[in-house]
């Protein structure tokens, strides 16, 4: 029996340290995949970064010209998409966690879930026929409410689940006190998850940034900087598609560079929330 029993012991040792072997190797792999993009992406982008070309606009091939209105462009429509994806998202989340347990609940669920394994290019089709169609034509507005769709069930399922994760007891106490249910929502479950809300909420900021297709049937592009959310307007993502398209290397090397600017904003952004939720939650 004591035999048995070490046999067991060692062979349970072995199989964990196999296993956390194999995780470590695979989150290095993970990390040094990452690495690698980024360095790439640098290496090819550094060389064509000046503040010249962070705020001119695209000009004929020879001339320079920059991403300017690209940026301002996308900035723009991602804090448009913001405006109206985040507030929905939420409170579709904290519905879904807190009060979904039912037929409508379920509905909403799973058209969430379709949702985000839709391609983005439909989304861009649908907000055309919805929005760009009546208009006659593209706009900011048309692109920052195909992003705001996109954002919507993403924000929605993770702020579900962050929301699941706050203690029973805390919301038990709350309603032990004579609070009422909504107040326990907003005033309890809410600032306990907000850290993960917030971490949720940059994802799908990151993922809209990286959109393209969308933009191209609903904001298209513009070679100057627009502020009027009633005309065509400018994106990193689709000035990165035309320069990359181009046929001329030195259009190449732009694109390089503008991958390079989108890059580090998304990473700078992530930091930059992960920093300040871990000091206040």
């Amino acid at each position: 029996m004591e035999n048995t029993a070490a046999n067991s012991n060692r062979r349970r040792r072995l199989v964990n340290s196999i296993m956390t072997s194999l995780t470590a190797i695979c989150a290095v792999f993970v990390t040094g995949v990452l690495l690698l993009i980024i360095g790439y992406i640098a290496v090819r982008g550094v060389s064509s970064l000046s503040f010249q070309f962070l705020i001119d606009t695209p000009k004929p091939v020879g001339e320079g010209g920059g991403i300017g209105n690209a940026i301002v462009g996308s900035a723009i429509m991602t804090l448009l998409a913001a405006v109206i994806g985040l507030p929905v998202g939420i409170a579709a989340g904290v519905y879904l966690a807190e009060y979904g347990k039912n037929w409508f609940g379920n509905t909403v669920r799973f058209i969430s879930d379709t949702l985000i394994g839709i391609p983005s290019i439909i989304i861009g089709i649908f907000i055309y026929t919805l929005v760009v169609v009546p208009m006659g034509r593209q706009s900011a507005l048309a692109g920052g409410l195909a992003l705001a769709v996109i954002m919507i069930p993403i924000v929605a399922r993770t702020t579900e689940e962050m929301i699941k994760l706050v203690p029973n007891s805390m919301r038990e106490g709350a309603l032990a006190l004579g609070a009422p249910q909504w107040r326990v929502s907003m005033n309890i479950v809410l600032p306990a998850a907000a850290s993960g809300i917030a971490t949720g909420a940059m994802l799908a900021i990151a993922r809209i940034t990286g959109e393209t297709a969308p933009l191209l049937f609903t904001a298209l592009n513009s070679r100057f900087y627009n502020f009027y959310l009633d005309q065509p307007m400018s994106s990193l993502t689709v000035q990165i598609f035309n320069y990359a398209t181009g046929p001329f290397e030195v259009e190449h090397a732009m694109a390089w560079a503008a991958t390079l600017i989108l890059v580090a904003t998304i990473l700078l952004i992530n930091i930059l929330v992960r920093t300040l939720t871990r000091k206040r939650f």
